[in-house]
């Protein structure tokens, strides 16, 4: 089973976590920019942050045969946050690189105002930048946060087919269907979704234009969620075929609307900067 996992936090994560998912079936990856916990003082901060999303990041999976790229913005929550907004000014000088498929992750946390224009401005920049764009939705108040998601990507010049809408549930899978947009599933402890929830859903809305992702970060989420839902498919009845649309051929179609997808990058023989994933050295 091979697998492309196209929305994980791997910043957050161990060389071991690689090890394990190399092991499991995952041969890609995206990694959208996201809130690290310790808010962050300045665009400075974020900067840093992309810079390592676009060096030592695909350096260190590419060791273990995964190849990494990188969705890069202004989270939805440090959108409130006067301090790090100058950052959406700095972003054109980075979408322009090569490992960055898309825009994201953008959207909502908590539905204010200053979320609103946040999202708008990203949104105008992935269409801009011909990318498509990474939508997160708010942990509370599902619904509503759909439906304010779909009016703004109504509203922009970015296509609803150029942009997946991620985090759904059960209660708002059907509204994103409608609107046009990709449908992205986080199975993830207490907070997004769990594998059997997961595979109802499928067997309600099939596998076109649907992605699943492990949303692992540096809370309680595990990197190999995505290979236990392709196992729980095939258990349900999906055909193999069906579990490789979800598990790879989705991402590698959505994110290869950028046109800057490569997914047979080798592993590097170099180190990185001076540095490899040995401490210590060799």
């Amino acid at each position: 089973m091979r697998i492309f996992d196209p929305h994980i936090h791997m910043t957050s994560r161990t060389t071991d976590d690689y090890e394990a998912m190399r092991a499991a079936g995952v041969r890609a990856v995206v990694e959208p920019s996201f809130w690290l916990g310790q808010p962050r003082t300045s665009p400075a901060s974020f900067l840093d942050y992309f810079d390592s999303l676009l060096g030592w990041e695909p350096y260190r999976a590419a060791q273990y045969g995964i190849t990494h790229h990188c969705a890069l913005a202004l989270n939805p929550k440090e959108a409130n946050d006067p301090r790090c907004v100058p950052v959406i000014d700095e972003l054109p000088h980075y979408l322009v690189k090569d490992h960055v498929v898309a825009v994201g992750e953008i959207g909502y946390d908590s539905l204010t105002p200053a979320e609103d224009t946040a999202f708008a401005a990203q949104l105008q920049l992935a269409h801009d930048h011909g990318l498509p764009a990474l939508v997160h939705t708010p942990h509370r108040d599902k619904l509503n946060g759909l439906r304010r998601t779909v009016d703004i990507v109504r509203e922009s010049a970015l296509p609803p087919e150029r942009v997946l809408i991620d985090h759904l549930n059960e209660t708002t899978a059907k509204e994103a269907k409608d609107s046009g947009a990709w449908l992205g599933f986080s199975v993830y402890p207490d907070t997004k979704m769990d594998v059997d929830r997961m595979v109802a859903v499928l067997k309600d809305f099939g596998t076109e234009r649907v992605v699943v992702n492990s949303a692992a970060d540096w809370g309680r989420s595990d990197p190999l969620t995505t290979r236990r839902v392709g196992d729980a498919m095939l258990r349900a009845g999906f055909s193999e075929d069906e579990a490789d649309q979800v598990l790879w051929h989705n991402p590698v179609a959505f994110y290869g609307l950028s046109g800057r997808l490569s997914l047979d990058r080798g592993r590097p023989d170099a180190p990185y900067e001076g540095n490899t994933i040995l401490r210590g050295g060799e």
